[in-house]
């Protein structure tokens, strides 16, 4: 579905990172690359950043004075409130085709326009896009800029708690395992992470998948028993939004039906926004179970939170 045009007001490019970015008069987009010469194109998520012109004016109207390109914005577009456009949205420019990736992004280090006005406004204005199809573009384009579709495939993210697999002492296999499976079930599956089994990395881990990459479903594999680290659970709720019980309690039913000891998991499954997040456990054999004990049953749940779906139950469903 169509959603208005903009007008790209400026294009910008920087050799270096970390240095403000440069106006050119003509950008060659890359699939699966970005932005030809620009210091961030790569093969990742973030190829293109995008910014609102018309914010970038009122931020300036309230003293900024900034240059195009002074936030690390590539395209500056008028008339499009990119912050407004969920993840998936699809930016059309002369034959270049762009998918937005990401809502905004951390800010790690305050940049001189935050020392001198108290804030800075891509963190949470600017979106980031990737190029699905080529294409020359030039300031004066039109952007047209069409939503996703209601029946494009979930998206998802898997995190691995492991303190010998972060540090690269151990191999992981739970986590490709959890996203072969849901590959095979149709999701698109746009990060795997593996991190220690530390609360503060995965509570920032879980917020920017579910707020700035807005994926469907969020799946962590270990951190869930009983050991003193064992603080996925914790952290899992100290970020929900909503309590989801009865998908962490179905899994424990049913892997009681193979050992008694599933008792002890202590993993919880809860929503974020729109996102739902499931702990499971940690071996391989366990999270291959446990997926298969909840995969089909998910397509609806996750149909309601992207509301494409109705909670109401037919008759026939509840006998």
């Amino acid at each position: 579905m169509e959603t208005g045009n903009g007008v790209v007001r400026a294009i910008c490019i920087s050799d270096v990172r970390g240095i403000e970015k440069h106006a050119i008069e003509e950008a060659h987009l890359i699939p699966d690359f970005g932005i030809e010469g620009d210091a961030h194109a790569g093969h990742w998520h973030r190829q293109v950043s995008l910014l609102s012109y018309d914010k970038v004016k009122a931020f300036n109207e309230r003293g900024a004075n900034v240059d195009n390109g002074a936030f690390g914005e590539n395209l500056v577009v008028e008339g499009l409130d990119f912050r407004s456009l969920p993840v998936g949205t699809q930016f059309y420019v002369g034959t270049a085709k762009l998918r937005m990736t990401q809502i905004g992004k951390e800010c790690h280090s305050h940049c001189a326009i935050y020392q001198r006005m108290g804030e800075c406004i891509m963190p949470h204005e600017g979106v980031f896009a990737e190029v699905l199809e080529e294409g020359i573009i030039h300031p004066g384009d039109v952007m047209r800029v069409e939503l996703p579709a209601v029946d494009r495939p979930f998206t998802a993210a898997v995190i691995t708690m492991s303190d010998k697999g972060a540090k690269g002492e151990r191999v992981d296999e739970s986590g490709p395992r959890a996203a072969a499976m849901l590959e095979n079930a149709g999701y698109e599956v746009v990060e795997t992470l593996i991190l220690p089994d530390e609360p503060a990395p995965l509570k920032t881990q879980l917020m920017r998948l579910a707020d700035g990459r807005q994926v469907d479903l969020i799946l962590t594999s270990g951190g869930t028993g009983f050991s003193l680290r064992d603080q996925t659970p914790e952290a899992t709720l100290a970020v929900a939004d909503r309590n989801a019980p009865g998908i962490a309690e179905y899994i424990r039913l049913r892997s009681m039906e193979k050992t008694n000891r599933a008792m002890l998991s202590r993993g919880v499954s809860v929503i974020r926004k729109k996102t739902l997040i499931i702990n499971l456990p940690g071996s391989p054999k366990a999270v291959e179970e446990s997926i298969d004990f909840i995969l089909d049953s998910l397509d609806h749940g996750l149909k309601i939170l992207r509301g494409t779906a109705s909670e109401c139950a037919r008759v026939q469903d509840l006998k």
